[in-house]
């Protein structure tokens, strides 16, 4: 994900909702949203590196709170719009970029694997857009983006939890387009491999070490993809 800004506070007055805001991605789009001049409340589970993140967001003349916990609890999403509408007065973008891997083939990963993987790749968006969603409708308006992975077009040798849970983040998320359309816009960024922690734990799953291709430039990641931006007509919103 490319750190440059435009030079415009493309996000003024907006406030946001990351999940998995202390590492990778996750702490990436909250500093990157902050410079574009969204409010950015971060969730995560380790206190340290969410004040770190505040700091560093800080530092740069943004403005976020840090909210502990575990997106696989429920309560979770309920403390993370409410710290939204408390310190910033609502919310307009929630971006779920938590997650796990749950690495094992089906037949050996250990039943609780399997329900920590779902519980924190599907059932905490779900969660989040259950209290999020009503409070972008008080606003008039919101935009949802949900991290999933190539991972819901591609099966990968011993990924079966994950696997399953980003192919159904697919699903789920078109079917909210429907529900929310147009007022709030709702997709998923099913990126390949990206350089976090979490690539290279997957990468250790599999039997021969996977290509790695440098990024050069904003686009140099895409290509071979069929993008759609039709204003949710594929989905029927």
């Amino acid at each position: 994900m490319s750190t440059r800004s435009s030079g415009v506070a493309r996000l003024a007055s907006k406030t946001a909702i990351v999940t998995g805001a202390t590492s990778g991605m996750g702490r990436a789009i909250a500093c990157l949203f902050a410079r574009e001049g969204a409010a950015v409340v971060c969730g995560g589970r380790d206190a340290a590196r969410g004040k770190g993140v505040v700091e560093q967001i800080a530092a740069q003349s943004g403005r976020a709170v840090f909210v502990p916990g575990d997106v696989g609890d429920p309560e979770n999403a309920s403390l993370l719009v409410a710290e939204a509408r408390r310190s910033f007065g609502g919310v307009d973008v929630a971006v779920a970029c938590a997650g796990t891997l749950g690495l094992g083939p089906l037949s050996e990963l250990p039943l609780d694997e399997w329900k920590r993987t779902l519980s924190v790749n599907l059932d905490a968006v779900f969660y989040l857009l259950r209290q999020a969603l009503p409070a972008m409708r008080e606003r008039g308006a919101g935009a949802v983006v949900v991290i999933g992975s190539i991972a819901a077009f591609k099966g990968f040798p011993n990924h079966a939890a994950y696997c399953a849970s980003k192919g159904a983040l697919v699903a789920l998320v078109r079917q909210l387009a429907i529900d929310y359309g147009p007022e709030i816009r709702l997709n998923v960024l099913c990126p390949g491999p990206v350089d976090t922690p979490l690539i290279w734990d997957s990468a250790a799953a599999f039997p021969e070490p996977g290509r790695a291709v440098a990024a050069a430039s904003d686009s140099s990641w895409m290509t071979g993809s069929a993008l759609t931006l039709d204003g949710g007509i594929l989905t029927g919103a």
